[in-house]
């Protein structure tokens, strides 16, 4: 019987919780996409037209997640936080990012990272995609022991 290598024992491309998912989440080792056929894709959903981000989770790993998202002009995401370090970057339009009180303006091309924690919400000023990356997160861990 032969023992497994460290890089044959890790699980490339699985996610902690695949439901909700279904076969939009691919998997494996290596992972390629083309995010402007993507952010296409994502622009003939009915929640895109009905004004809702949009968005497509393109990496689910423990340690980090891949999210492209579409926007219309006046959408956005609501006043939240991170349990992880995450980092914005807007491929096109302008959207702006509110950080308690403080707003950013990022047009296509620009970055901003948050450290966790902190509360943000996001605003496109125009149609607009972004891609989100979320590094490790808190996870929550319910003892059984009684």
């Amino acid at each position: 019987m032969s023992e497994e290598s460290p890089q044959q024992a890790r699980r490339y491309g699985t996610t902690t919780d695949r439901s909700g998912y279904g076969n939009d989440l691919a998997a494996g080792p290596v992972l390629q996409y083309g995010l402007d056929e993507t952010v296409q894709s994502l622009r003939g959903r009915p929640q895109y037209q009905n004004g809702d981000q949009t968005g497509a989770t393109l990496l689910k790993e423990p340690d980090l997640r891949v999210v492209l998202i579409a926007l219309k002009a006046g959408a956005g995401i609501r006043e939240h936080d991170a349990s992880g370090p995450i980092s914005v970057q807007t491929l096109s339009g302008r959207v702006v990012v509110e950080i308690g009180g403080d707003r950013r303006e990022l047009g296509a091309g620009q970055l901003l990272m948050l450290e966790p924690g902190i509360e943000h919400s996001l605003e496109a000023l125009d149609e607009s995609a972004i891609l989100l990356t979320i590094g490790r997160t808190r996870y929550e861990v319910e003892s059984k022991a009684g």
